[in-house]
C-alpha cells in the first residue's frame, strides 16, 4: 500500500509491509487467552485497556476469555503526533473504577521503551491491586530505555514503526486488520 501525507508543504510518501498477518495475531492471541484463563482461574480480573491502540486487541482477547471479566480504560501519551517517544507521560483520561484488591491485568498495544509501562505501573500499584500484570501484543526490546518485561506477550518485533490492528501513526491505520511497517520517506529533489 503506498500513500502521501502533505508535511510541511513537501509530500512525504509513506508504504506499508505487512509484519504480522490477521491470522498470525489471531493464532497468538488465542494462546495468550488460553495462558490468561489458566493464570487467573477462579478470579475475576480488571481489564485495563490503555487507549487507544490497544482497544482492537482488547477486544479480541476478551473474547476469547472464558472467565468473567470486567473492564475500565485508560488514556496516555508519550508520542503525540511523532514517531518516536518524547519519553514524557500525560495520563490523559484515568481509571472510572478503584483497582484496590482487584487482579488487575494492563492491556497495551507495545511495550517500546518501557518509559510508558513502567510509569502506568507504578501508578497503579499506588493504588493498591491484589495483582497487577501486563499483557501487550507487541514488544520492542531493542528500544527499551527501562528495565521492563510484559507478562504476557504477543511478538517481538524488531525496530521498526508498525500500524494497524489499533497501532496508528497520526490517528491513520487504526483499520488495518494486520500489523505493517510505516515506511516515510520525502520525495527526492530534482
Amino acid at each position: 500500500m503506498k500513500g502521501e501525507k502533505e508535511e510541511g508543504g513537501e509530500a512525504v510518501k509513506e508504504s506499508l509491509e505487512i509484519l504480522l498477518s490477521r491470522e498470525q495475531i489471531a493464532a497468538r492471541v488465542d494462546r495468550l487467552a488460553d495462558q490468561i484463563n489458566r493464570d487467573y482461574e477462579n478470579k475475576k480480573p480488571l481489564l485495563v485497556c490503555i487507549l487507544k491502540g490497544a482497544v482492537v486487541f482488547l477486544s479480541d482477547l476478551m473474547r476469547r476469555l472464558t472467565l468473567p471479566v470486567e473492564i475500565d480504560f485508560m488514556a496516555v501519551s508519550s508520542y503525540g503526533q511523532s514517531t518516536s517517544t518524547s519519553g514524557i507521560v500525560r495520563i490523559l483520561k484515568d481509571l472510572e473504577y478503584t483497582v484496590s484488591e482487584k487482579d488487575v491485568l494492563v492491556v497495551e498495544d507495545i511495550v517500546d521503551t518501557g518509559l510508558t509501562l513502567n510509569y502506568l505501573c507504578k501508578n497503579l500499584l499506588q493504588r493498591r491491586p491484589r495483582s497487577l500484570k501486563v499483557a501487550s501484543l507487541l514488544d520492542k526490546p531493542e528500544r527499551r530505555k527501562v528495565d521492563f518485561i510484559p507478562d504476557y506477550l504477543g511478538f517481538s518485533i524488531p525496530d521498526h514503526f508498525v500500524v494497524g490492528y489499533g497501532l496508528d501513526f497520526d490517528e491513520r491505520y487504526r483499520h488495518l486488520p494486520d500489523i505493517c511497517i510505516l515506511k516515510r520517506r520525502a520525495p527526492v529533489q530534482d
